[in-house]
């Protein structure tokens, strides 16, 4: 049973049997729980935290858990709807939107009910974190002289120069910003770059938090169309062409969703039309770390190949690490690299120290490559897993390429399928899935869903999400279409 669900589980037990205790009244030990309901300590701390945060119980550390006295009534709550005017009076004219619409994001954010199996996660299974590593890794660093003073502004050098190197060419650690996560980087690097009210190009489909944050700077996104070898060139030229965008936003190495990576022979083609355009070219490269052991050598980063500072380049450990450990790089070359650093500064002033000490503790410690080479092999299996499963069990999902990197399948349904009745039913039978339509900024050419494997516990969960999988496509298709 998974940590989290068994926390749920033991929170509803000790909520139910509250009404055994007078208010202040003392709960049985930690000790006494672990015994009595066969879970562990952990658990069982959580578990209170949980009802404390609630109100309802109250822990003294050295004393025990305690039922929390009655409050007061709350006091009749205002009337707000004020704000509905208030928020939308000439909202029409606005180049920034004030309202932001963070569906697309909060699907592979959003924990999903204890139980269901997470097809539709965006980060690696908790079995597959470097836990170990990145807690003593923080430990060390909160020890480091000076880990809790303020840090330089562009980040530690050493970090910097660590991230340059990964970069590769000629990109120097003065030419890396330290940024909070790649999203973070993502929306410092479009607000640089593009005035709001105008156009911005991106690959089709795409990342639906880019378009996120696209339009939440006021931006409107233009789809260049990818193939199995990444964006078409002769498309994106004609793109710039008809709309005179400055900025085009791609992720050349294991595209989200479609696992693409982009051709050898295009790679120099999108930087000469990028700079023929006077354009400049987002990369964001935020898998790099998580290459599958089949993958073979790994082609640079474009910024690598760069000399003209056309590539705005971004990447990250999170995607490697977990949700909570966002530290990421921003690279670029010229002038645009102050406007970058200003934008950042304003934002956020800087990432916190002890978070980067602790990102350079562990990218140096021996942990870190074999962490590298354990989730290289545990994603290919769990990606064949997946894919063998799709292909026996629902074979009317059309599968034509499977990436060696990455975290996700993307399979195309049957013509007229709908995704949104598909998404509901799998829900209601126990998975969790995200559908297609997210991931384009115009109409769709077909229907097609984004299961993540690395979000489950392994090949046994895998096995499991597709027949609950299944048992939604007899409801929603009656059987096989």
């Amino acid at each position: 049973m998974h940590e989290r669900s068994s926390v749920a589980e033991l929170a509803s037990q000790l909520r139910r049997e509250l009404d055994r205790y007078s208010p202040g009244g003392k709960l049985p030990s930690s000790r006494a729980l672990v015994d009595r309901f066969r879970v562990s300590p952990v658990t069982v701390s959580r578990a209170l935290a949980q009802l404390a945060a609630e109100g309802l119980v109250v822990t003294r550390p050295g004393a025990g858990a305690f039922r929390a006295r009655r409050r007061e009534p709350a006091a009749p709550s205002g009337d707000t709807s004020w704000q509905e005017v208030t928020l939308s009076a000439d909202g029409a004219a606005d180049l920034v939107p004030r309202s932001v619409d963070a569906s697309g994001v909060l699907v592979s954010l959003t924990a999903p009910p204890p139980g269901v199996v997470e097809f539709n996660g965006g980060y690696l299974h908790p079995s597959l974190q470097p836990e170990r590593a990145m807690a003593a890794a923080l430990s060390r660093a909160g020890r480091r002289p000076g880990a809790w003073g303020r840090p330089p502004m562009d980040g530690l050098p050493e970090l910097r120069e660590w991230f340059a190197r990964g970069i590769g060419g000629a990109i120097t650690a003065a030419e890396v910003l330290i940024t909070a996560g790649g999203q973070s980087a993502l929306t410092t690097a479009l607000r640089a770059l593009a005035p709001p009210g105008t156009p911005v190009l991106v690959e089709s489909p795409t990342y639906p938090g880019m378009l996120a944050i696209a339009r939440t700077a006021g931006l409107r996104p233009v789809p260049v169309p990818v193939d199995a070898d990444g964006v078409r060139p002769a498309l994106l030229a004609d793109a710039f062409r008809a709309t005179g965008a400055r900025v085009f936003v791609c992720q050349p190495l294991f595209q989200n969703p479609t696992g693409a990576v982009l051709a050898p022979e295009r790679r120099g083609e999108v930087l000469r039309i990028a700079r023929a355009a006077g354009a400049f070219v987002v990369e964001d490269d935020f898998v790099r770390r998580l290459a599958h052991e089949d993958a073979g050598p790994l082609p640079a980063p474009l910024a690598a190949d760069d000399p003209d500072g056309v590539v705005v380049h971004v990447c990250s450990l999170t995607k490697a690490t977990s949700p909570s450990f966002r530290v990421s790089a921003l690279a670029a070359r010229g002038p645009v690299l102050e406007r970058l650093r200003a934008i950042q500064v304003v934002d956020t002033f800087f990432v916190p120290r002890p978070l980067q000490e602790a990102a350079l503790e562990l990218v140096g410690s021996p942990a870190w490559p074999r962490h590298l080479r354990f989730i290289s092999a545990e994603l290919k299996a769990r990606r064949d897993a997946m894919a063998s499963a799709l292909r026996l069990h629902l074979p009317e999902l059309s599968l034509p390429h499977v990436p060696s990197g990455g975290y996700h399948l993307w399979p195309r349904l049957p013509d007229g399928t709908d995704e949104a009745a598909l998404t509901s039913a799998a829900l209601r039978a126990g998975v969790a899935i995200t559908p297609g339509r997210p991931y384009f900024s115009a109409e769709p050419p077909a229907a097609h869903l984004r299961l993540s494997f690395a979000a489950v516990a392994g090949a046994g969960e895998i096995a499991e999400g597709v027949r609950r999988l299944c048992a939604a496509r007899e409801e929603v298709w009656g059987g096989s279409p």
